[in-house]
C-alpha cells in the first residue's frame, strides 16, 4: 500500500527579514529558517512550504500581504521563470546593502575576525548589459510558463514550438527557456542569438535533445569586448561541414561587425568545452580587451580573449577590482609577487610593471599560454607562468628556485584554495597577502588557517554582478610582525 503523501504546510503572514544565500529571501518560522526565492526583505507574505529539513524550510510566495519599499519593478519579461537576475525587483542600494552585509558577516561569523576595516561596497557603473561574455542552449524541450500553457497550451505540439534557445530552468538539466530579451549583454547579443533560431527554425534545424543526446544545434557563446569586437562559438554535435559553414555564412550576412567567427563539434554527452577543439571559420583568432594601467599616464593594457580564454565577465568592474588590489598591495617596485590562480594572467601583467617580477601558477595550460601572450602584448619582460596545480607546484623545491615572495596575491575559484596552497603560504611567509574572492564563506573559511600569523587589516566588496547575490570580496592580510 501506498503511503500517503504528506501534506507541507503553508504559513502565513510571514515577514520576510533578511536576504541570503544564493540569493533567497529568508524568514523564521517556529524558530526554523525559511528560504524563499524571489521574495524581498519587509515583505509580509504567505508562503507555502516546498521542501522541510530539520533545520530549515524551503518555500514560496503564493500571497503577498505587504510589499517591502525595499521592492521596484523587474525590467525582464523573464523575471521569476530565468534563474538569473533574482535581486532585479529590489532597488539596487539595497542590493549593494546585502552583499556588503554577507561579505562582513562571513569574516566575522566564519573568519572569527573582530578588528578590520570593513570598506564600503564598490558599485558597478552599469546595471544592466555589463557582460562580455554569455552562453545560450538549444533545447528541443522547452520550457511553458503558466501564462503560455493557460493561454496556447493546445499549440505546444506545432512544429519546432518546442524548441527553445535560452536558458536552462534551475534544478532542470534538461528544461530550457527560449529567451527573448536579455539585459545582460550589449547588442547584438540578442539579435544574433534570434536571429540564429529564426534560421535554424525556417531550415528545420534540429535542436538537441538532451535525454537522447541527438540533435544538431548544441549551444552558441557569444563574448563581446568595450571596444566592440564581437566572437561567436557555435557548438554542434555533428560534424556537417555544409551545414554549419551556411549557418555561419547567414549570420555573418546579417553581422558583419563580427570580428571572429568559430565552431566546435561536441559529440560528447556532456557540455563541456576544454577537451575540445576550436575551429576558427573565419575572421581573428581572438579578440582584445582593453584595460587602463594602475597609474595613471601609464600605457593601457591589452589582452587578448580566444574563445576558451577566462576573463572577468564584467569588463568595467574588473578594471576597478584589479586597481583595489594593487592598492592594498602597496607596490613599491622591488616585490617578489606570486600571482595564484593566474588565469590568463590579467593580473600579474596589471601588476608587472610596479614590481620587480610576478610568478603566475595555473592548473590551465592553455590559460597559461594566453597569459604569456598577454604580457608579450603588452612589452612585459618580468612574469614567468608556470602550468600546474596550485597545491602540487607550491613547495620547497618550486621557493627554492624561484625565491619566496614578498606578496602573494590569489584569486582562487569560488571552492577556494587547497589546505595544503594555505599551508604553502604559511611557509613561504610573504610580508602581505592580497586575496580576492568571489565567495566570501570559502575565503573566510581559508583565512581562519591564517589567522595565527597574519592579521585582517581591511576588506573591500566590489558588485561585479548586479541583480543577484554574487559579490566579490578583496582582503589585505599583513604578516603579524609587519602589522605590529
Amino acid at each position: 500500500m501506498r503511503q500517503k503523501r504528506k501534506e507541507l504546510p503553508v504559513f502565513e503572514k510571514i515577514l520576510i527579514t533578511d536576504a541570503g544565500a544564493e540569493g533567497k529571501a529568508v524568514a523564521r518560522v517556529n524558530d526554523r529558517v525559511v528560504f524563499i526565492p524571489f521574495a524581498i526583505p519587509g515583505d509580509i507574505v504567505d508562503v507555502q512550504i516546498t521542501k522541510q529539513r530539520k533545520s530549515y524550510y524551503e518555500g514560496r510566495v503564493i500571497r503577498i500581504h505587504s510589499m517591502s519599499d525595499k521592492r521596484v519593478d523587474p525590467i525582464c519579461s523573464h523575471f521569476g521563470t530565468c534563474g538569473g537576475c533574482r535581486w532585479q525587483n529590489m532597488k539596487y542600494e539595497e542590493q549593494l546593502f546585502f552583499k556588503q552585509k554577507q561579505v562582513g558577516d562571513h569574516l566575522r561569523r566564519i573568519g572569527k575576525f573582530t578588528e578590520f576595516e570593513l570598506l564600503p561596497i564598490l558599485p558597478s557603473e552599469q546595471t544592466t548589459f555589463y557582460r562580455n561574455k554569455l552562453e545560450y542552449t538549444f533545447s528541443n524541450r522547452r520550457w511553458f510558463t503558466r501564462e503560455e500553457m493557460t493561454t496556447d497550451g493546445t499549440k505546444t505540439d506545432e512544429p519546432g514550438r518546442r524548441n527553445a534557445l535560452g536558458y536552462h530552468i534551475p534544478g532542470m538539466f534538461d528544461k530550457v527557456l527560449d529567451i527573448q530579451t536579455c539585459y545582460l549583454q550589449q547588442e547584438p547579443s540578442n539579435s544574433i542569438r534570434l536571429a540564429l533560431k529564426a534560421y535554424a527554425t525556417e531550415k528545420e534545424i534540429t535542436f538537441y535533445d538532451v535525454m537522447n543526446w541527438t540533435g544538431f544545434l548544441r549551444n552558441v557563446i557569444i563574448r563581446t569586448s568595450i571596444a566592440g569586437e564581437i566572437m561567436v562559438i557555435l557548438i554542434v554535435r555533428d560534424n556537417k561541414p555544409k551545414e554549419i559553414f551556411a549557418m555561419l555564412d547567414h549570420l555573418l550576412s546579417l553581422f558583419p561587425a563580427i570580428t571572429s567567427i568559430y565552431y566546435v563539434v561536441n559529440q560528447k554527452k556532456n557540455d563541456s568545452l576544454y577537451d575540445q577543439e576550436f575551429i576558427l571559420y573565419k575572421g581573428e583568432p581572438v579578440i582584445f580587451e582593453r584595460m587602463p594601467a594602475f597609474r595613471e599616464g601609464d600605457p593601457e593594457l591589452l589582452f587578448r580573449v580566444g574563445p576558451s580564454s577566462f576573463f572577468q565577465t564584467n569588463s568595467v568592474q574588473a578594471a576597478r577590482l584589479y586597481h583595489i588590489a594593487a592598492e592594498f598591495a602597496d607596490l613599491q617596485g622591488d616585490e617578489l609577487v606570486y600571482d595564484l590562480y593566474t588565469g590568463t594572467g590579467t593580473i600579474a601583467s596589471y601588476i608587472a610593471r610596479y614590481v620587480k617580477e610576478v610568478v603566475g601558477i595555473d592548473t590551465v595550460e592553455p590559460a597559461i599560454r594566453d597569459a604569456e601572450l598577454n604580457a608579450e602584448a603588452n612589452g612585459i619582460e618580468n612574469t614567468r607562468f608556470i602550468a600546474g596545480e596550485v597545491e602540487k607546484v607550491l613547495n620547497a623545491s618550486f621557493f627554492k628556485k624561484y625565491g619566496k615572495p614578498n606578496l602573494i596575491i590569489t584569486d582562487p575559484p569560488r571552492s577556494g584554495m587547497h589546505e595544503k596552497v594555505v599551508m604553502a603560504i604559511l611557509e613561504a611567509a610573504p610580508e602581505k597577502l592580497v586575496y580576492i574572492s568571489c565567495n566570501s564563506s570559502t575565503q573566510a573559511r581559508d583565512l581562519v588557517l591564517l589567522k595565527d600569523h597574519y592579521d585582517l587589516i581591511k576588506c573591500q566588496p566590489v558588485d561585479m554582478f548586479p541583480h543577484t547575490h554574487h559579490v566579490e570580496s578583496i582582503v589585505l592580510m599583513k604578516r603579524k610582525s609587519q602589522s605590529n
